[in-house]
């Protein structure tokens, strides 16, 4: 005999068409990022990426990489606007990558909600799609879940996985860095998907809505907070090939900042002095510093404060690197220097040895924000 009140999935929260809905309106964005190179369609188990061109390679690697974007999710939540933050998801994860000279082949996604709202589900892709366009991979894959009582009806979080392919006599790193190297450094677009959870609360604290119109940022507060994190990826590869750049190693600037960062790519005995007058601080960071009375040190082991990317490149590679890059449209300069210790206090704010587990060489910062 049947229950007067069955209980059906959609009943308990999960919306299986709405989900059908959302593929469909995601379709086209996704299927634009594939080549050749990828086979079968949008909707399947499994996405088939045709690695063939690897015969060519002597000794192909495969450099993979896992990454969010954190509590930014919660700004885009807040002003509603979701075609965004797939930009930053794939900067994190692909940008991660051509660190070691890899080229990123294919990436997936995962994006967990409280509720599936299928066009609010397809911007967060089409984001995703667009970001690969950028970066030059394949979007091949991916997982939307409904997870109802665990996220709020408007709540939800991405993450992403991406495989790339380096030959190995190509890979680049501390092994390649040497002493007289130059240190170039990349702009940010703003503060990318880093220390969020330090701004949003510098701005709770402030009693500053995401609405404000800000005059030193030229727009409000949600707009730049919302800013999408700068793809490096492609200009990276082509600056990596162009063997007139001379390129040794890059270094993403995430969670940690710059030297943190840095150090992670040097080889232990080295050690990068970076001058801060070689550059200023842009408006966003500078907001962060005053309204919070955030100290410098914090701000930066937090915030990339207009470096997003790095460049380690052979001195004598410095100046066609850094005209390549800036003819792309990428804003760089030369922020310092590579060499042996020159001795001084070992311990500080301004000092960094060694990283996230790599025993590797030293940062030193050095003078005052332009």
């Amino acid at each position: 005999m049947s229950s007067p009140n069955p209980i059906t999935y959609a009943g308990a929260g999960v919306d299986v068409e709405a989900g059908d809905r959302a593929v469909e309106l995601m379709k086209d964005a996704v299927r634009a990022t594939h080549g050749d190179d990828v086979l079968g369609g949008v909707g399947g188990f499994a996405g088939l990426f045709d690695v063939s061109r690897l015969l060519t390679y002597t000794r192909p690697l495969l450099a993979t990489s896992t990454d969010g974007v954190g509590t930014k999710v919660a700004i885009a939540q807040a002003l509603d606007i979701h075609d965004t933050i797939g930009l930053d998801l794939v900067g994190m994860v692909v940008d991660d990558i051509v660190v070691v000279g890899a080229e990123p082949l294919f990436m997936t996604d995962y994006i967990a909600c409280g509720k599936v709202v299928p066009e609010r589900i397809a911007d967060i892709v089409r984001g995703i799609a667009a970001g690969c366009s950028l970066a030059g991979t394949a979007l091949v894959g991916g997982e939307t879940a409904e997870h109802p009582g665990l996220l709020g009806v408007d709540e939800y979080d991405v993450a992403g996985a991406a495989t790339g392919v380096v030959e190995a006599a190509h890979v680049l790193g501390p092994e390649r860095v040497q002493k007289d190297d130059v240190v170039i450094g990349m702009a940010s677009s703003g503060l990318h998907s880093n220390g969020y959870s330090l701004v949003r609360r510098v701005m709770d604290r402030a009693g500053w809505s995401l609405e404000r119109q800000v005059p030193e940022l030229g727009r409000t507060l949600g707009e730049e907070l919302l800013e999408p994190t700068r793809i490096y990826a492609a200009h990276c590869l082509a600056l990596a090939r162009d063997d007139a750049a001379q390129v040794h190693g890059y270094s993403h600037v995430t969670g940690g900042g710059l030297a943190a960062n840095l150090a992670r790519v040097l080889p232990r005995g080295l050690e990068a002095t970076v001058d801060r007058s070689t550059w200023a601080l842009p408006p966003v960071f500078s907001l962060v510093s005053g309204l919070g009375d955030v100290p410098l040190p914090d701000l930066e082991r937090t915030l990339n404060l207009g470096v997003g990317m790095v460049a380690i490149v052979g001195v004598a590679g410095a100046d066609a690197a850094v005209a390549r890059l800036n003819a792309a449209g990428v804003p760089s300069w030369v922020m310092g220097s590579v060499g042996t210790p020159a001795g001084g206090a070992t311990e500080g704010p301004d000092y960094v040895q060694g990283a996230k587990g790599v025993d590797g060489g030293s940062v030193r910062l050095v003078g005052a924000y332009a």
